[in-house]
């Protein structure tokens, strides 16, 4: 089954890919809210196809373009021990501070909480940690 949604025109791409965060208030009024909001919040997902459709939109100057997309998995790291393809982990966001880190977006991913229940759907590869954490980065689902 096709995933509907729509995107910016400026972000209506194919291969572009986006985190949806949830439903914006400024929406709620609008007519087209349902097609917008139909994604799961916290998910990364792909522009797979651009549609011709073009709407106003009262949040994107140059209006909104109809997309097909599809969910894609978020990279994190995980503990190295947990770190097994196919298994379900409750994920726990990383207690580091160093902003500086070049993981520090794989430690603290923006579509994942604490406490998330999350598939391992692929292993790829250890991750050079400058705390001593023995770490994996892991595509999760």
């Amino acid at each position: 089954m096709v995933l509907l949604t729509l995107i910016g025109e400026n972000q209506a791409e194919a291969g572009t890919r986006f985190l949806y965060i949830g439903p914006l208030s400024e929406c709620k009024d609008c007519r087209l809210r349902g097609v917008c909001f139909n994604l799961e919040s916290g998910c990364t997902y792909e522009v797979t196809m651009v549609r011709p459709a073009k709407h106003d939109c009262a949040v994107y100057e140059g209006g909104v373009r109809v997309v097909e997309v599809e969910k894609r998995p978020t990279q994190a790291a995980v503990d190295r021990k947990a770190a097994i393809e196919g298994s379900t982990i409750t994920f726990e966001v990383r207690k580091c501070d160093n902003m500086g880190c070049g993981n520090h977006f794989l430690c603290h991913p923006p579509a994942l909480r604490s406490g998330t229940k999350v598939k391992i759907e692929t292993i790829e590869g250890d991750i050079a940690c400058p705390e001593g954490e023995k770490l994996a980065k892991a595509s999760l689902v």
